[in-house]
C-alpha cells in the first residue's frame, strides 16, 4: 500500500488484486506530477496537438472520484467516457482497457478508493482549437474506437491468452509500440511493428526473428520485462525503462512469461526496408573514424562490447530499431549505472551533430545490424534541444537529489560533497577510492549500482559548477567521474 486506507470496509483481497492489476495498468505513472502525491494526478502529457494534464484518481469527492459509482468507473475505463458524460481524451488508453473485464475494472476501483483522498484540482487543457472541443472527439471515436471486452483465443493456450490479456488491454503495449496515424490513433494493421513516443523509438516486438523478438526465448522476454536488460539482446531505454520501473517489475513471473509466450505468438512483421535513406545524412564526417574517436573505447571495434559490463551494439535490438532515435538520445543524454552495466557519459556533448549522425548511422549498419541509415544532423539537433539528463546537463541547477534515503543519509554522514571538493583529473581517483570503501561498509547489501549513481548525484554540483570548465566538458566530466567509479567497484568486488 502507498497510503492508509480511506475505508477499513474494503475487502482486503479486492484491494490487493487491484493493486496489482493497477501496476500492470502503469497507471502511477500518468497520475503522479513530478514530486506530487501518487495519484493525485497534474501530469502534463504531451500530444501532437498541445498538452493535457492528467486527473486525480484518489477519493476526493470535490476533486477526485470520491462519488464515482462503479458504473461511471467502469464506463470511463471501457468507453472513454467520463462522470460528467464528457469524452475522455484518447491520451487516457481507453482504446486498450476497454478489453480488461468489469471484475479486473472494479478491483482497481477498489484499491484506488482504499487510498488517502486528496484534494487537487485539475490542471487546464492546452490544446489548441478545434482540438480542445471535447466534442469534437466524437469523429475520432467513431473511425478509431470500439468498445469490446477481450475474448480468449479458442486456438491458443491458456497462457498465450493470458498474455494477450495483458499486452492487449492493461499492458496496452500497442500505445508506444503500435503505428500510429496522422490524428494520433493507433494503426491496428501496424500492430506492436513498432512505432513513437516522445522523441523515442519504441521497437517492433512482432515474432519475427531478426527485427522483432522472434530470436528471443520466453526467460529473455520475461528476464527483459522484469529488469529492463536481456543480456546480449537489449537494454530498456526512455520510456520503456519508466514502465518496468513502475509497472512490469512488479508482475509475477507467470504473467511476464504469458506476456512473452503471447509475443512470440504475435505474427512476424518487417518495418525496416535497406532502400531507406535519409536526405539529411552528413557528408563531411568519416563515420567509421568518429565510432573509433568517440565510442570503440568501450563497445569495441567490433561492436561487441564487454560482457557484463559495456552492452554490445551488435544485434542490439534498440540500435537496429527502425528509427534512430534511441541511439541518438542514449549518445546525447547517456545512461546511468543499472543491472551491473556501467554509466555511460554522454559522449555527444562533445561531439558535433553530424559526428553523430555518422556515428549512429556505423553502428545501425556494422557488424551484421542492417537498421537504415536515416540519422542526418537535423534529427540530432532537434534531439539535443529536448534531451535533459543529468548526465547532459552543463547547469548545477538539474542535479537531482539522492531519491534512496538510506543512501542520501549515508553520504551526507561520510560528507563526501566535502570531500569531492576541488576534485580534477589528478586527485579524482584517489579520492574515489577513499570514500568508496567506507561507503560499502556503512551500507551492506546496497547494490554497486545505487552507490555508482549515488556519488554521481552528489559530485554533481560539483562537475556542472565548474565554470572553468567549458559547457559541454562538465557533463563529459561528470561522466567520467561516473565511469571510474563504477570501474574502482569491480575491481574491489574481483579482489575480495
Amino acid at each position: 500500500m502507498f497510503f492508509t486506507p480511506a475505508s477499513a470496509a474494503a475487502d482486503p483481497e479486492l484491494v490487493k488484486k487491484g493493486e496489482y492489476l493497477m501496476r500492470a495498468g502503469d497507471c502511477i505513472a500518468c497520475h503522479t506530477a513530478p514530486g506530487g502525491t501518487p495519484f493525485a494526478g497534474g501530469m502534463y502529457m504531451k500530444t501532437p496537438f498541445g498538452e493535457i494534464a492528467t486527473p486525480n484518481l484518489t477519493p476526493d469527492k470535490e476533486t477526485g472520484i470520491g462519488d464515482w459509482s462503479d458504473d461511471d468507473f467502469y464506463r470511463a475505463v471501457h468507453e472513454g467516457i467520463g462522470h460528467q458524460d464528457e469524452y475522455l481524451y484518447p491520451v487516457f488508453p481507453f482504446p486498450w482497457y476497454t478489453k480488461v473485464t468489469r471484475e479486473d475494472v472494479l478491483a482497481i476501483k477498489a484499491y484506488l478508493f482504499s487510498l488517502k483522498p486528496e484534494h487537487a484540482q485539475n490542471k487546464p487543457l492546452k490544446f489548441a482549437f478545434p482540438f480542445s472541443i471535447r466534442t469534437a472527439l466524437l469523429t475520432w471515436r467513431t473511425a478509431f474506437f470500439k468498445a469490446d471486452t477481450f475474448k480468449p483465443d479458442p486456438k491458443a493456450s491458456d497462457v498465450v491468452n493470458r498474455g494477450a490479456y495483458l499486452v492487449e488491454g492493461l499492458g496496452h503495449c500497442g500505445e508506444c509500440h503500435n503505428q500510429n496515424n496522422l490524428l494520433g490513433a493507433s494503426d491496428w494493421s501496424g500492430k506492436l511493428e513498432g512505432g513513437q513516443i516522445n522523441g523515442w523509438y519504441a521497437p517492433n516486438i512482432t515474432s519475427d526473428g531478426k527485427q522483432g523478438v522472434g530470436s528471443w526465448s520466453e526467460d529473455e522476454i520475461a528476464t527483459f520485462l522484469k529488469t529492463g536488460s536481456a543480456p546480449g539482446k537489449t537494454v530498456a531505454l526512455g520510456p520503456m525503462m519508466e514502465t518496468i520501473h513502475d509497472s512490469l517489475s512488479y508482475l509475477s513471473d507467470a504473467d511476464l512469461h504469458a506476456m512473452g509466450a503471447y509475443l512470440k505468438a504475435v505474427a512476424a512483421k518487417q518495418t525496416v526496408t535497406a532502400s531507406e535513406s535519409s536526405k539529411d545524412l552528413p557528408v563531411s564526417v568519416n563515420a567509421q573514424q568518429t565510432y573509433q574517436t568517440y565510442c570503440s573505447s568501450c563497445h569495441q571495434g567490433d561492436g561487441k562490447g564487454i560482457p557484463g559490463a559495456i552492452p554490445a551494439l551488435a544485434g542490439n535490438g534498440a540500435v537496429t530499431a527502425k528509427g534512430p532515435q534511441n541511439v541518438i538520445r542514449v549518445v546525447l543524454g547517456g545512461l546511468e549505472a543499472k543491472d551491473g552495466l556501467a554509466p555511460m557519459p554522454a559522449v555527444g556533448q562533445a561531439m558535433t551533430d553530424d559526428e553523430i549522425a555518422a556515428a549512429v548511422n556505423y553502428v545501425r549498419s556494422s557488424w551484421g545490424n542492417t537498421a537504415p541509415e536515416t540519422a542526418g544532423p537535423g534529427e540530432v539537433q532537434t534531439a539535443r534541444k529536448d534531451v535533459t539528463t543529468m548526465l547532459s546537463s552543463h547547469d548545477a541547477g538539474a542535479c537531482p537529489k539522492i531519491a534512496d534515503q538510506k543512501l542520501a543519509q549515508a553520504v551526507d554522514a561520510a560528507a563526501v560533497q566535502d570531500q569531492l571538493k576541488d576534485t580534477d583529473n589528478g586527485n579524482m581517483l584517489g579520492k574515489i577510492d577513499a570514500i568508496v570503501p567506507k561507503l560499502k561498509a556503512s551500507l551492506p547489501g546496497v547494490q554497486d549500482d545505487d552507490i555508482v549513481n549515488a556519488l554521481t548525484v552528489a559530485y554533481c554540483p560539483i562537475a556542472l559548477g565548474d565554470t572553468k570548465a567549458k559547457p559541454a566538458q562538465r557533463s563529459i566530466n561528470l561522466g567520467n567521474f561516473a565511469s571510474l567509479v563504477y570501474g574502482q567497484i569491480k575491481r574491489r568486488d574481483a579482489k575480495n
